[in-house]
């Protein structure tokens, strides 16, 4: 597995983003299923594991805390605060603070469900527009003088949010959705992140399996899958997206790939910084996602394929109006 940079940390050029062994998709895999997915992805070469306290309310953390603790040693964790699962009279709900007592909170429930010392790479999950940023990074500074985080990271802020906070303390890493229909990144933020050293960590590289092509039938999505609100995959707009797929098939076809393993070579050919974390619950899935990185594209097939799925021709927002809200990155008009 070639390798990538971040910060300190010399990580495989794809890592795994952990989530939906948990959360987000409908009815997750079994604890067994996922522990096969963890070690499967480490026995293949994979050196960034990406979690959050948020992901199952903690469960997801407690699988790979569990999971993982043996190997510890060889791979760099990543997890997320400041967006968390708080017990309420009627039950647990998604709660976004960055206040420096909810951060301290966050970091301590996760230190203790993935059984370690310490967490490598730390994000703040959402920025609290509540909260001044300075604030929310101070208090994730005082975790990393505590020898509980070794580094910071931002998910989903814009690039003068990124230098707010990198001017309190170094930011290693900005994660936000990356893929060749959500392009919001290349407005600034690929930029900041170059500019200021920080890798860039790409979520939902394959489009929350749009750009795997398997995803054919909306109507088939589980009842509590988060794409259903989503204004992409309203029947309506993903009948028109799906027709954006055949000769972006086509074109992985003639390049000798899947058309995930097309999606993911794409992002590692836009900036060495780049590193992308797909998610899967299939062993053939994880292994059909790691040969992306064998994947060779030339500036003309870089090209074609960034002309045939864009921001552009792609239908509709890529959240419903409270997810827009929740974030801080830059759109296009």
């Amino acid at each position: 597995m070639p390798t990538r940079q971040i910060g300190p940390f010399t990580v495989s050029a794809i890592g795994l983003g952990c989530m939906n062994l948990s959360h987000a998709y409908g009815v997750p895999p079994s604890p067994e299923e996922g522990e096969r997915i963890l070690l499967a992805a480490l026995d293949a070469g994979v050196t960034l594991f990406d979690t959050a306290a948020l992901y199952g309310f903690g469960a997801n953390e407690k699988l790979v805390g569990r999971v993982m603790k043996p190997h510890r040693s060889r791979f760099t964790l990543a997890s997320k605060g400041g967006m968390a699962g708080v017990q309420f009279d009627d039950g647990v709900k998604r709660v976004i603070d960055g206040s420096p007592a909810a951060i301290r909170r966050d970091c301590e429930n996760s230190l203790r469900h993935l059984q370690t010392d310490v967490i490598d790479l730390y994000y703040l999950h959402r920025w609290d527009k509540r909260v001044p940023i300075e604030d929310s990074v101070g208090a994730m500074s005082d975790l990393v003088r505590a020898g509980k985080v070794q580094t910071i990271g931002l998910s989903e802020v814009s690039a003068a949010t990124i230098r707010k906070a990198h001017a309190v303390h170094p930011i290693t890493a900005v994660q936000t959705e990356y893929s060749l229909w959500t392009r919001n990144p290349e407005i600034a933020v690929l930029d900041a992140c170059r500019d200021i050293g920080a890798a860039f960590v790409a979520f939902s590289p394959l489009a929350r399996a749009y750009l795997t092509g398997r995803l054919t039938d909306v109507s088939t999505l589980d009842a509590k899958d988060i794409r259903r609100p989503m204004p992409r995959f309203s029947p309506e707009n993903y009948a028109a997206n799906l027709k954006l797929l055949a000769p972006y098939a086509a074109l992985a076809d003639e390049l000798g790939c899947t058309p995930a393993q097309l999606a993911l070579a794409w992002l590692l050919h836009k900036a060495p910084h780049i590193v992308p974390i797909p998610g899967t619950t299939r062993l053939d899935h994880l292994h059909e996602d790691l040969g992306a990185a064998e994947v060779q594209l030339s500036a003309d097939a870089m090209a074609r394929v960034e002309a045939l799925i864009n921001q552009h021709n792609v239908v509709g927002p890529r959240y419903a109006p409270q997810g827009t809200g929740e974030v801080d990155t830059e759109n296009f008009a």
